[in-house]
């Protein structure tokens, strides 16, 4: 068991490790341009490609899908209510608290814990949050409504079509498989790196307010995670990566939005930095329950 924790936590910690480093030592690093590539080719990729390439899961990928919908919406309510009670500004606060880190944190732990087919089922619940993200999210930094930003996004007409091929257990052309197969594999790699460099960049301030609010994320997702796998039913592989996505850390993507309509991008720093290193302590303890 010990061996399985160190092969499945080892490569996260490395490659995260080695942009941590990176930043620190000063090298040159454009987030922008890699966030780009990532956002806009890589996952893109990575999603089709996976789910393409996988057989006989298309249903739990469904299932995945539909429980991270009313995971979002529950953490979302509690948070609302939390939030409110403490008279913290939702429009800083809510998306933080609302949607984990299931891309560069997620899908890679989710790829190494349960292989190929975990990382399909790990997508399904990226999806979902990515979508949702990228408008709900959106709206909250912004205060304008507006389902532009999903659209804009290639990552939805990648989950679309994936999702489609798979239900109906159609096999693309085999060069627009491998050329997506060898584009998203950049993705795992990168975002690991970009979240080390972001975690060496940002600095952590208010650490009081900072660490209650990183506690209640982590703690929220790890509940609600095994809250909706037993509400669920589910089991094994599923039951894993309901949890660990559900469990992961305040998304490195909502300082970026925090930043772009300043709303107060040093606290959504601060929260991404702090509850990040705190799941980085507890991630063997996590796969050894998810797992």
């Amino acid at each position: 068991m010990i061996a399985a924790l160190f092969t499945t936590a080892a490569p996260v910690f490395l490659c995260a490790g080695i942009g941590f480093a990176w930043a620190r030592l000063g090298q040159p690093f454009d987030a922008k341009i890699v966030t780009r590539l990532v956002s806009f080719i890589g996952a893109p990729c990575l999603i089709f490609s996976t789910l393409v390439g996988v057989e006989d899961i298309s249903r739990e990928v469904g299932e995945i899908a539909l429980a991270a919908a009313v995971a979002l919406a529950c953490f979302g309510a509690i948070a609302a209510v939390v939030l409110s009670l403490a008279r913290l500004p939702l429009r800083t606060y809510l998306a933080s608290i609302t949607f984990p880190n299931a891309g560069n944190m997620g899908l890679p732990l989710c790829l190494f814990a349960f292989g190929e087919q975990g990382l399909a089922l790990g997508i399904g619940f990226f999806a979902v949050s990515a979508t949702s993200q990228l408008t709900l999210g959106n709206w909250l930094y912004s205060g304008s409504i507006s389902p532009l930003p999903a659209l804009k996004a290639p990552i939805p007409y990648a989950v679309a079509l994936g999702a489609i091929l798979m239900a109906m257990d159609i096999e693309p052309p085999e060069f627009i498989y491998n050329t997506t197969k060898l584009l998203g594999g950049f993705t795992i790699p990168l975002m690991m790196i970009t979240l080390g460099v972001s975690l060496g960049r940002m600095r952590v301030i208010r650490f009081s307010r900072t660490l209650a609010l990183s506690l209640f994320r982590l703690g929220m997702g790890v509940a609600g995670g095994f809250a909706l796998a037993e509400l669920f039913g589910f089991e094994g592989m599923q039951r894993g990566v309901l949890i660990i996505q559900c469990a992961m850390p305040v998304a490195v993507f909502n300082y970026l939005f925090a930043q772009f309509y300043e709303r107060q991008p040093e606290e959504v720093a601060s929260l991404v930095v702090l509850s990040s290193a705190i799941a980085f302590g507890l991630l063997p303890l996590l796969i050894f329950v998810a797992v």
